[in-house]
């Protein structure tokens, strides 16, 4: 096998923190757009202050386009990964243990930008960024 360099490794690195804050940031924008009225309810039923529903801005909106410009990579990762541990909590948390009707675990998207948002703070963001790769949450 062939040794990566590390070109690739920050072109594999921009390639999953841009793919993850595109998606992510398309739920921010129907959210931008359609409201968070249900989020707010959800957050309220919960017993949680109704104010913490706007934290779903922080969490598909800024954090997103942190990602997609490498610029505090490592902090927006951590925010997108507690965002969707906040998505499962308040909306899915009744299909934790299901599996879809093709066979896959009914969460598996949640899980893929869970994971994703996890290896991208691991990682950083790559030299492919604004903030490079020198930067302390880079």
């Amino acid at each position: 096998m062939a040794h990566s360099s590390p070109a690739l490794e920050d072109a594999g690195k921009a390639v999953l923190r841009i793919s993850l804050g595109l998606l992510i940031l398309l739920h921010g924008i129907a959210k931008l757009s359609g409201g968070i009225g249900f989020i707010t309810g959800m957050v309220e039923k919960a017993g949680l202050p109704p104010v913490l529903a706007y934290g779903v801005y922080v969490g598909e909106v800024l954090a997103p386009l942190l990602l997609i410009g490498g610029l505090w990579t490592r902090a927006a990762a951590l925010v997108v990964a507690v965002n969707m541990l906040f998505a499962v909590g308040l909306v899915h948390m009744g299909q934790i243990t299901s599996l879809s009707e093709t066979g896959g675990w009914a969460l598996e998207l949640q899980g893929m930008f869970y994971f994703a948002a996890v290896a991208v703070m691991l990682m950083g963001a790559g030299r492919f960024s604004i903030g490079g790769s020198g930067g302390r949450w880079n």
